[in-house]
This record gives structure tokens, sequence and C-alpha cells, in this order.
């Protein structure tokens, strides 16, 4: 079974994603800083008009650090998201010394039982074999969105295929994005990848600016299925 996830800003893009086939919104209040919070009210307004998972950012300014006076703040975004609806969240957040910050992971997601993603905060990491030891340590992460490079797929691919051919279940939380490409998919699916998230790709243009496309979404849902039965064919 892949996972489809796609990047929404508002209801409107939720929307749409549903309808191309998408079966999971990372939800942002905005695009700057490379993805900032929403609103508890987005996510509400977005849990009105679809059925599909909703999972919104947990970061308040640029880069992958925080403080004790934010985490705060964080944890009480986390649960006003869960109260309007959401299936899970996406955070994640490095130390001092470009490592995941476990002190800070560990206390927000320390309570209650949803799942959450950690975000492509992995990608600057400056070890990544400890950064994946360490999420390995994390209660209920399901899923690591991860391009392989701060750079994106396109420098990061040989890193992906390298860490989900190398243990079954890495390949099972890795969730590829950031830049993702059609001709990336099936490489990906071949290694064991199932999950994959897209922003600009499901807009026309490639363009914020422009609502989440439901036939652009609809081929990117068709191809990852596509190759995922091929692959599941050959097996």
């Amino acid at each position: 079974m892949s996972l489809l996830e796609v990047i929404a800003l508002h209801a409107a893009d939720a929307q749409r994603a549903e309808e191309g086939g998408a079966d999971r919104v990372e939800l942002l209040g905005t695009m700057d800083e490379d993805g900032l919070s929403p609103e508890p009210v987005t996510v509400a307004k977005v849990r009105r008009v679809t059925s599909i998972q909703i999972r919104p950012m947990v970061r308040l300014r640029g880069g992958f650090r925080t403080d004790g006076g934010e985490v705060t703040r964080l944890k009480g975004l986390i649960s006003a998201y869960l109260d309007e609806g959401a299936d899970g969240v996406v955070l994640g957040f490095l130390n001092g010394h470009a490592g995941i910050d476990l002190e800070v992971c560990n206390e927000l997601v320390a309570d209650g039982g949803f799942a959450w993603t950690f975000h492509r905060a992995i990608d600057n990491c400056l070890d990544f074999d400890d950064a994946w030891q360490d999420l390995a340590t994390l209660p209920r992460l399901d899923q690591v969105l991860t391009a392989g490079s701060a750079r994106g797929v396109v420098h990061g691919l040989d890193e992906l295929l390298a860490r989900a051919r190398s243990h079954p279940g890495i390949a099972r939380i890795i969730m590829a994005g950031g830049g993702l490409k059609p001709e990336h998919v099936p490489w990906l699916v071949r290694a064991g990848v199932r999950a994959f998230h897209i922003g600009s790709p499901a807009r026309p243009g490639g363009s914020f600016k422009a609502y989440v496309d439901p036939g652009l979404v609809r081929t990117w849902r068709e191809l990852i299925d596509e190759q995922t039965a091929a692959v599941r064919g050959t097996g």
C-alpha cells in the first residue's frame, strides 16, 4: 500500500488533493521559511471538507532549532490541532551539534497517542547514520520526510536508495519529498519506499500561488500505484 501526501495551505487545497487521490495533506499556514504552522482554525476548516488524514506543521520560525519557552507554545499548538481533528503532526528539531534534538522531540510527542512525521530537518543533520539511529528511539514516529540531501532529491537520491535498501524498517518509514520528480519514483519504489510527498508538482506551473490541481495529483497517484503494482508483480 502506497501513500501520497500533498502540501495544503487551506481547505480548498485539501479538498482538491483528496479529489485527486491523495491520502493525506501536510497542512501549512504559509510557505515562508519552507513551511510554518497553520492556525488551529485552519485545521478545523480542512477537517470539515475532507475525510483524508491531516498532519499540520509544528514550526513557528525558520531553521530547525527551538528553546524551552517555545516548546510550551508548540505543545499547545499540537493539542489544539488534535482537538480540531488533525490525525497527527509534522515536526523536527535539531540540537546545536546538527543532530536530532531528542529532548525537545520527546517532550513534544510525550502526551497522547498520535502518530507523527519527522520533517526534512533530518536532511540538515551532520551525520545521517547517527540521525537515523536517534529517530529509531522516538515514540510513535511512523514517517520521516526526507530528500536525502538539504539540496533536494536530485542530489539526495543515491542516499535515499542506499538508506532504504540497507534496512527494510527504514524503507517503510521514509517518505520521499523535496524536489521529487516522476523519474525518481520507480527507483524509490524498487528500493522499498512506499510514501511520497509533493508540494509544487501538485500545482499549475509549480507555483504555490495556485491552488492544488486534482488532475496533477491524480497523475502522481497513478504513477505511484502503477510502480508499486509492478514491483509487487515481480516480487
